[in-house]
Order: structure tokens, then C-alpha cells, then sequence
């Protein structure tokens, strides 16, 4: 077996892995966030109690989202052709929006849950 062989062998065993364990992230964390809801959504009636909910599932899905992104730039390192440039820059770009607005909804909620203990304290 030639050397780039090799590597590009090693390199499809490492985004298999990496895209795994992004697939992983995503998965506990829309499954934490199921049963928070269920549990929550039976103690409790307000809309409020599911905000910290939700932050975490958008924290599970940024993380999860990074590493499907690792996984594209790992798959394109290799001899990428420019078919694969193209791909990799459209669907980074898809990503990092995703990732954008996902960190700014994020960040809004974290700001209201804030004010409302501050409210509460207050």
C-alpha cells in the first residue's frame, strides 16, 4: 500500500470519528433536552422554566455543529480537488451562520433568564 493511500485511509477513519462524535453531541443533548421538557413541562406550567432548556440544547447543537465542521475541513485535507473547495466553503458557511445565530439566541436567552432572577431577587 503506497503512502497516500495510507493517509487518505487515515484520514476517512478520523471524520468517520469525528463526525461520530458530533453526531453523539447532538443526540445527548436533544435527548437531555426531551426529558428536562418532559419532566419540567410536568412540575411546572410556565413558559419561563424552559428557557434554560433551551440554552442548553442550543450549547449541545453549537458543539455538535463544530465537529460536523471539523469533519468537512478533515475530509478536504487531503488532495482536495476544487469541486471539494467549493463544497467545503459552502457548507462552512452554512455552518457558521447556523453557529452564528445559534450563539446569538444563545446569548439573548442568557441575557432574559439574567433580568428575570435579577426580578425575582430584586
Amino acid at each position: 500500500m503506497r503512502w497516500e493511500e495510507l493517509l487518505h485511509q487515515g484520514v476517512q477513519v478520523a471524520v468517520a470519528l469525528v463526525e461520530i462524535v458530533g453526531a453523539l453531541i447532538i443526540f445527548v443533548g436533544a435527548l437531555w433536552a426531551a426529558l428536562r421538557f418532559v419532566t419540567e413541562g410536568l412540575r411546572h406550567r410556565g413558559a419561563a422554566v424552559f428557557t434554560p432548556i433551551r440554552l442548553s440544547l442550543g450549547r449541545f447543537l453549537a458543539l455538535g455543529l463544530e465537529f460536523q465542521l471539523a469533519a468537512d475541513i478533515l475530509r478536504t485535507a487531503v488532495s482536495p480537488t476544487f469541486a471539494q473547495i467549493g463544497q467545503l466553503a459552502a457548507i462552512a458557511a452554512i455552518r457558521t451562520a447556523l453557529n452564528f445565530f445559534l450563539r446569538r439566541e444563545i446569548e439573548h436567552e442568557q441575557r432574559q433568564v439574567r433580568a428575570e432572577r435579577a426580578g425575582a431577587d430584586g
